[in-house]
């Protein structure tokens, strides 16, 4: 066995949350690329996703669901019940200044940033348990799980609490088996981030604090998150991964 080998996830199947446009299809076809089979969930269309791991010659599985809806959890298991990998990226932002930040924002962003993560990633730990295999989950953290940004109170509050979920279910998790590491995506061209790139002077000041010098793109991700589910990581627990051009050495 190669070191490339590691790296390969031939037999298994990934669930990937949010995953019909930007990180979360991109995370997809990157761990179909490397062998995996998928199960994807969304609220929107996933046609788009689903013809690009086709055409990575693996198979798709979709699960229409928003997050928000807790039934959407054993939908998705009982669409995955062998997967081996769960990245748990689905989420939603809400921005308003703080005195005006409603309870509906905040409980909403919560629920799907948050709640049904931890939710998710325990229905999928307990059937790894079940079947005795092995697992990864990988969730998807934010530079905000390490600052307070402005106007996302809400979002700040759930992605600074992925970290501390990362640890606290890979402290228990690691004995089954099942690696839990997080992914922190740095100011990525998508929709959560289009309001930040059209105004001039936000857009301008974000670019002077990345030192790589540009926005991430949504494949700059494939990398770490296929590292993260694969054998090649077997040593790797609690850790979140900062993929953000070098913005955090600033």
């Amino acid at each position: 066995m190669t070191i490339l080998d590691l790296f390969r996830l031939d037999g298994q199947t990934a669930i990937v949350t949010g995953a019909s446009r930007g990180l979360g299809a991109a995370m997809a076809v990157a761990l179909a690329e490397a062998g995996a089979d998928l199960v994807l969930a969304a609220r929107g269309s996933l046609s788009e996703t689903v013809a690009a791991v086709e055409a990575a010659g693996r198979r798709a599985v979709t699960v229409e669901c928003d997050l928000a809806d807790r039934a959407c959890t054993s939908r998705i298991m009982e669409a995955a019940p062998d997967a081996s990998i769960l990245v748990n990226n689905a989420g939603i932002i809400r921005r308003a200044d703080l005195l005006q930040y409603s309870d509906e924002d905040w409980d909403t962003v919560i629920e799907v940033n948050l709640r049904s993560v931890f939710a998710l990633s325990r229905a999928f730990a307990k059937s790894v348990v079940d079947r005795k295999g092995t697992g990864r989950i990988i969730n998807i953290a934010s530079m905000l799980s390490y600052q307070g940004g402005i106007r996302v109170v809400a979002y700040t509050a759930a992605k600074s609490g992925i970290l501390g979920l990362t640890r606290a279910m890979a402290n228990e998790l690691a004995p089954f088996g099942i690696n839990v590491n997080a992914i922190a995506p740095g100011y990525m061209v998508t929709d959560n981030t289009a309001a930040l790139r059209k105004d001039e002077q936000r857009n301008r000041d974000i670019l002077a604090r990345i030192p790589a010098g540009r926005w991430g793109t949504p494949p700059d991700l494939a990398g770490a998150v296929v590292f993260l589910a694969s054998r090649a990581s077997d040593y790797v627990h609690a850790t979140t991964v900062p993929v953000d051009g070098g913005w955090l050495s600033r």
